[in-house]
């Protein structure tokens, strides 16, 4: 039986590093892909927030 046609390069799981599985892409199994969904419903995936400086300006003169 013929390989299938990759559309996405191979990279390794983010959660493992084993060579990821086009079944469970971008990971190499269910398990981490279920580690990755607790990890994002833990709030442990979260981008930082900068309050901006002319906020703070406004604050401070009231």
């Amino acid at each position: 039986m013929a390989e299938p046609v990759r559309l996405r390069p191979k990279r390794p799981c983010p959660i493992c590093q084993k060579p990821s599985q086009q079944k469970f892409h971008p990971f190499c199994s269910n398990r981490c892909a279920q580690i990755d969904l607790n990890r994002w419903f833990g709030g442990n995936y979260a981008i930082p927030v900068k309050d901006d400086e002319s906020d703070e300006d406004e604050q401070r003169e009231t």
